[in-house]
């Protein structure tokens, strides 16, 4: 680590059952900030790198991070927004469907999203005739939200926070929040927060990645600094028993390469965890996720693909051929950095995302150019980085093939297609 610009402390103790003694499993080394793109050259050489390391905790089963960053540095003024996909702005509106539908929700009925973004969720449920608000905590997106017609409080959530918005807005008949849960370190605060927002008889529905997922897909790119948590349903039961929620009902989502939905209400309401939960979580135990062999040998895997990446793509250079990337999100740098490549390997990447365009990707420095420079380029071979979409960017590049280029997927295994 270098430099004094962004706060870093390493927790000994776990963020559920507040225990030490946390078993390290995995090392991925010094990593840049996953979004912490430069702008040019110039900054190379001052970007900073921090450990990022992962633990299991045999007592509750949370799979974690020690290594947290200032939130201040991660989040306020951020570049990944919630809209720019086809396939999520689809999920987004199968989520508030499912919502309204599971609530039976009416205009005079309030949802509030954790970590809103952009407010392409929210806005689902404003099209639909129900009140939404945002909390989100980056400046910049706040204010693309509230452009778009999304009320927005900017600011990070937690217990104190809940409790003023409650106060001046009103109970919540739905708080949602998704892909914000991992990025939190304290874990029961965030819990007890959506709780206090929630109405008696609303829920709490939460997206996070999954475990399961996670191992059994060797995703080990979705490791990063702004993760904290990697959750089971296991881990999950812990928490919300710890916050006084019941967990009423767990689905399974395709969307980022495997994640849960929960949903989570007043005890008093709801009654106790479903059967269906505690069955997901028996079957955890049966599969090894509550000890730690299994994740040791995740461990070896993610070895293993490093190893296999890094031959590909050398061969491929070996022989002439030229490779580029798809894609600029969070978890393409955990890969290329852990694997080493940069522009001597894989010569730039394109990105639908305006606001990474023209920048760098954090450590292994790749060129960010428009997605329209792939065709102008033709490069022989694409590594997809945002794998979770490879269907549709691959549909999306329809023509790149038909003029012969193929695609790289890189998990579970190297693959080229």
């Amino acid at each position: 680590m270098s430099g004094e610009k962004t706060p870093y402390r390493r927790r000994t103790t776990c963020r559920i059952c507040g225990r030490g003694g946390l078993h390290a499993f995995l090392s991925l080394g010094p990593m840049p900030l996953a979004n912490a793109f430069p702008r040019t050259e110039a900054e190379f050489a001052t970007e900073d790198s921090y450990p990022l390391d992962v633990a299991f905790c045999e007592t509750c089963s949370l799979v974690q991070t020690p290594d947290v960053i200032d939130p201040e540095v991660l989040f306020r003024d951020y570049i990944y927004v919630s809209g720019t996909s086809a396939s999520l702005r689809r999920h987004w509106e199968e989520y508030a469907a499912h919502v309204i539908g599971l609530l039976g929700l009416g205009a005079a009925d309030l949802v509030i999203e954790v970590a809103s973004n952009d407010g392409s969720l929210l806005r689902c449920f404003q099209a639909r005739g129900v009140r939404a608000l945002g909390i989100e905590p980056a400046t910049n997106i706040a204010a693309i939200a509230r452009a778009a017609g999304v009320d927005t409080v900017n600011e990070f959530f937690d217990l104190e926070v809940a409790g003023r918005v409650r106060r001046e807005r009103g109970p919540a008949a739905a708080v949602v929040a998704n892909n914000v849960f991992a990025h939190v370190d304290h874990t029961l605060d965030f819990l007890a927060g959506c709780k206090r927002l929630l109405a008696d008889g609303g829920l709490v529905v939460i997206e996070a990645p999954y475990l399961g997922d996670l191992l059994e897909r060797m995703e080990y790119d979705t490791i990063y600094h702004e993760h904290l948590c990697y959750f089971s349903v296991t881990a999950l039961l812990r928490a919300c028993e710890a916050a006084g929620l019941s967990l009423v009902r767990i689905d399974h989502q395709p969307v980022h390469g495997g994640s849960l939905r929960i949903h989570a209400g007043h005890p008093g309401r709801w009654g106790g965890h479903s059967p269906d939960v505690l069955a997901l979580a028996e079957r955890e135990r049966d599969d090894g996720l509550s000890s730690l062999p299994r994740y040791q040998r995740f461990a070896a895997g993610v070895e293993a693909n490093r190893a296999a990446l890094t031959a590909l793509l050398d061969d491929l250079v070996r022989s002439g051929k030229t490779v580029a990337a798809y894609g600029a999100p969070a978890k393409g740098n955990t890969l290329l950095n852990y694997c080493g490549i940069g522009p001597d390997r894989v010569r730039f990447t394109v990105d639908m995302n305006p606001m990474k365009v023209g920048r760098f990707t954090p450590g292994s420095h790749l060129p960010v150019h428009e997605v329209k420079h792939l065709l102008a380029v033709q490069p022989d071979y694409v590594l997809i980085l945002a794998w979770n979409l490879a269907p549709e960017i691959m549909a999306a590049q329809a023509e790149y093939r038909s003029r012969g280029g193929r695609f790289i997927i890189p998990v579970p295994h190297p693959q080229v297609v």
